[in-house]
């Protein structure tokens, strides 16, 4: 699967089309709390991006009310997008969550069809990394995946048939591993299983295992993209973000796996409201409290919107649904 998105950076202009006129981004504005809905438990990336948006609004008081956070990750997620479609037109609620907005439904049973909800906007690319515990017998990339191979090896991440699974199958396949694969709330808990040596390794971005990184107790093997990351600060020891070899480097053939972090609204929500929000997530990403968050969580500044937007869901739909039907998951809801 192919998690590289076209960039397309909005400017006012674009926001503009959205709304249909400069005009109705004055019309409309919250007239009560706004609720962002997390579509995974506390301490993940999800999690951590809604906050640090909450932060940044209520703290440049981008908006005239007050923002909540309230997460909702059962159901691998879905309880949050569920809750979204139940909202109606109401436009105080946001969902934050990833692709896993159109991959869920693909898998699952769910209690939502994508079409329930619109895109508002995605905010960033996150990276991906191969982490294992400290004290693992395998020193680098290739040595994991020969025991690998072997089959057994219990890996984890975040949700079932999620991004981070759908990660794992995708190396299976590239390199005949065999994993046993245990699904967590969060990322976060992913990270936490692996520092305490419960599983083998974890598919994680950066920012999810970064504490335990600092802290000794896990190590990257790889990182999933076309370059290396460009952070040259040190990490742990004499190790920097800089010092990760991309998988291809290390030997797993695969080039890119990368995720966006997408925010979204009840499809019946008015374009005077969807293009407010936008106009208020592309004030937070000019803020240096996003910018040092973008820098110490390792991801991409990538802001779509749009017609853009659905364009990327429905490519990445269609990537997906082959996918899906390799490995079996494809379920008709």
């Amino acid at each position: 699967m192919n998690h590289t998105f076209t960039k397309a950076l909005w400017g006012a202009t674009a926001i503009c089309l959205v709304a249909g006129t400069a005009p109705a981004l004055a019309e409309w504005a919250p007239t009560r709390p706004v609720e962002f809905v997390v579509a995974s438990g506390a301490g993940g990336g999800t999690d951590q991006f809604a906050r640090i948006v909450q932060s940044i609004v209520q703290k440049h008081e981008l908006m005239p009310v007050s923002v909540v956070v309230t997460n909702k990750g059962g159901g691998a997620g879905t309880e949050a997008f569920v809750d979204g479609k139940l909202a109606g037109n109401d436009p105080h609620k946001l969902v934050f969550g990833t692709n896993n907005q159109w991959l869920l439904p693909m898998v699952t049973k769910a209690a939502y069809a994508p079409e329930d909800l619109r895109p508002v906007a995605a905010m960033a690319l996150d990276e991906f990394l191969l982490w294992t515990h400290k004290d693992a017998p395998y020193k680098d990339t290739a040595e994991f995946i020969a025991a690998a191979k072997a089959g057994g090896m219990r890996v984890g991440g975040s949700q079932s048939k999620d991004t981070d699974q759908i990660l794992s199958k995708h190396i299976e396949f590239a390199t005949g591993a065999s994993f046993v694969y245990i699904p967590f709330k969060s990322g976060g808990e992913a990270a936490t299983q692996l520092a305490g040596a419960h599983i083998a390794a974890n598919f994680n971005n950066p920012q999810e295992n970064m504490g335990q990184w600092r802290g000794g107790l896990v190590r990257p093997l790889c990182v999933f993209s076309p370059e290396r990351m460009s952070q040259t600060d040190k990490v742990a020891g004499d190790m920097a973000l800089s010092d990760i070899p991309t998988c291809v480097e290390a030997g797993l053939p695969v080039e890119e796996y990368r995720m966006p972090r997408t925010i979204w609204t009840n499809a019946d929500v008015t374009d005077e409201a969807v293009a407010y929000y936008a106009d208020i997530l592309a004030k937070v990403r000019e803020t240096p409290e996003w910018k040092e968050w973008l820098a110490r969580t390792s991801q991409t500044d990538h802001f779509v919107t749009g017609e853009d937007f659905t364009k990327m869901v429905a490519a990445e739909s269609a990537t997906a649904r082959t996918l899906f039907e390799r490995t079996g998951w494809l379920v008709s809801n």
